[in-house]
């Protein structure tokens, strides 16, 4: 009796152990190392929901407005010029001449040419040509031609001509001739010859012909050696490595599934991105480096040297002796006479006149637009080679030799002689005097009219346009899972009292402990279905 009294505290026992089993395949009861029937596992297939995006086409409208022009009629004002005229009294001063006449006294110079001869001394150059030969070196280029492909946009300029009207003034000149007698006053010369002696001096040169001691320096040519460093080099080409650029990547960090508990599944959630610094792998240049060199050589200089050298040079002098002459001279004076006179003068007067015109004008609108172009560039590198060469210079000497010249030199002697003058001038005086004339002025009168512009209207239009959609859908897979069977979390005592319980093997013991009363004779399908949530279904092998 005490041992059928343990067997329902041994049931609460089981129920809350199995209210604790693991839920890794939907609350199926697990009972390890329990001794039974059932293998350890069995392969059972399970149904897997996943969500599927499916790409899709749809039509929609979009609505864009389009410019429409049209012509409108619009009332213009526009200003015309007038040309009006108004009288306007003004005062005018108006000259009156009065001619008047003075003598006064002129001194009037009067010229004399004379000629002398002068001695001098001229210092001639005598030049004399030497050569010599010098020896230099020099850096002989030798080119070479590369080509590159350069890819290149140019904005090419479109062009299009347009044309307006264009009203205008044109201030259009109308010209009258006119006619007026001026009288004005000539002064007429009259002339009267006149004779008188003049005494004048003459300078007459007398050589004489003395020497004197020169000192002149001679250049002498002497020939040295001395050594001299050239500096020369060539070319070399190094490879070196640079680093290479820095680049910005995107990286996604590694995604998780995360369980639901509103959609009853887990959903996969993917890494956050981050942006990250990449170095590249270097890459290695090649560039060009020049190598000096020093060498040494050895040239033929010419140093030149003075030298002091005494001569005895002859030379002339020529001394002025001052000697007195005499003769007629014969002049010529002029007397200015007034003489009236009177012409008629023809003059143009010009008045300017307003004439409305309207001139059409072309003109071109250029829009740029962007042209792929390639070209080709050739360019040349130099790399110098030294070159020895030899070359003859040519020098010359110059000595200076004295040699005597004579000129003749003319000068010209002045004397003032007083001279009466008669002067007629004409003295103004300006008088007031009233003038009525009418000015021309220019008023701009309002004109309407109607022109027709074009008005620029937008306009809704709907435009059709494709849109592709990903579209969530639902499938249900079925996916082989193996799970455990016919297991127990206790061995001995508590499987004994399940079996002794229900008086069935291994198999039928988990199906009760998932709440299964049908029996092992109809399985566990029928009676999995309520109280564990369909999870008898993997733990039974339903």
């Amino acid at each position: 009796m005490r041992r059928f009294m343990l067997v329902p505290v041994f049931v609460a026992v089981l129920a809350a152990l199995s209210g604790r089993t693991d839920a890794a395949y939907n609350g199926a009861v697990s009972y390890q190392n329990a001794g039974g029937c059932c293998p350890a596992t069995r392969t059972v297939m399970k149904t897997v929901r996943r969500v599927v995006y499916e790409k899709r086409t749809e039509q929609r409208q979009r609505v864009e407005y389009q410019t429409v022009t049209e012509d409108r009629v619009v009332n213009v004002t526009r200003m015309v010029p007038e040309t009006r005229y108004r009288t306007v009294q003004q005062i005018v001063r108006k000259p009156v001449y009065e001619t008047r006449t003075r003598q006064y006294t002129v001194m009037k110079p009067v010229y004399e040419t004379h000629t002398r001869e002068i001695t001098y001394n001229v210092r001639r150059p005598v030049y004399e040509t030497h050569t010599r030969e010098v020896k230099y070196t020099v850096m002989k280029p030798v080119y070479e031609t590369h080509n590159r492909v350069i890819n290149y946009t140019v904005m090419k300029p479109v062009y299009e001509t347009h044309s307006k009207q264009i009203n205008y003034t044109v201030r259009k000149p109308v010209w009258e001739t006119r006619q007026r007698v001026i009288n004005y006053t000539v002064m007429k010369p009259v002339y009267e010859t006149h004779s008188r002696v003049v005494n004048y001096t003459v300078m007459v040169p007398k050589q004489e012909t003395r020497t004197r001691e020169v000192v002149r320096v001679v250049t002498k040519p002497v020939e040295y050696t001395k050594t001299v460093t050239v500096r020369g080099g060539h070319w070399e080409t190094h490879e070196e490595e640079v680093a290479g650029p820095v680049v910005r990547r995107v990286v996604r960090e590694p995604g998780k599934w995360v369980w639901d508990p509103s959609r009853c599944r887990c959903v996969w959630c993917p890494g956050e991105r981050r942006v990250e610094c990449v170095q590249c792998p270097p890459r290695k240049v090649c560039k060009r480096v020049w190598v000096p060199t020093c060498e040494t050589k050895e040239v033929k200089c010419v140093r030149y040297e003075r030298e002091c050298v005494k001569e005895c040079v002859p030379y002339t002098v020529c001394k002025m002796v001052p000697e007195c002459r005499q003769k007629t001279c014969t002049y010529t004076t002029c007397k200015l006479v007034p003489e009236c006179r009177q012409k008629t003068c023809t003059y143009r007067v010009c008045r300017i006149v307003c004439e409305p015109r309207t001139k059409t004008v072309c003109y071109r609108t250029c829009k740029m637009v962007p042209e792929c172009r390639q070209k080709t560039c050739t360019y040349t590198t130099c790399k110098m080679v030294p070159e020895c060469r030899t070359k003859t210079v040519c020098y010359r000497t110059c000595k200076w030799v004295c040699e005597p010249r004579t000129k003749t030199v003319c000068y010209r002697t002045c004397k003032l002689v007083p001279e009466c003058k008669t002067c007629t001038y004409t003295v103004c005086k300006w008088t007031c005097e009233k003038v009525c004339k009418e000015v021309p002025y220019t008023v701009c009168v309002p004109k309407c009219e109607q022109k027709t512009i074009k008005v620029c209207k937008r306009v809704p239009v709907c435009v059709p346009y494709e849109v592709t959609v990903c579209v969530p859908r639902v499938v249900c897979e079925q996916v082989c899972v193996e799970v455990p069977c016919c297991s127990g979390r206790g061995r001995g005592v508590l499987g004994r009292l399940i079996s002794a319980l229900h008086g069935r093997g291994g198999c039928c013991a988990a199906s009760a402990a998932c709440g299964c009363d049908n029996g092992c004779d109809n399985g566990c399908d029928s009676g999995c279905d309520s109280g564990c949530d369909a999870g008898c279904d993997s733990g039974c092998g339903c």
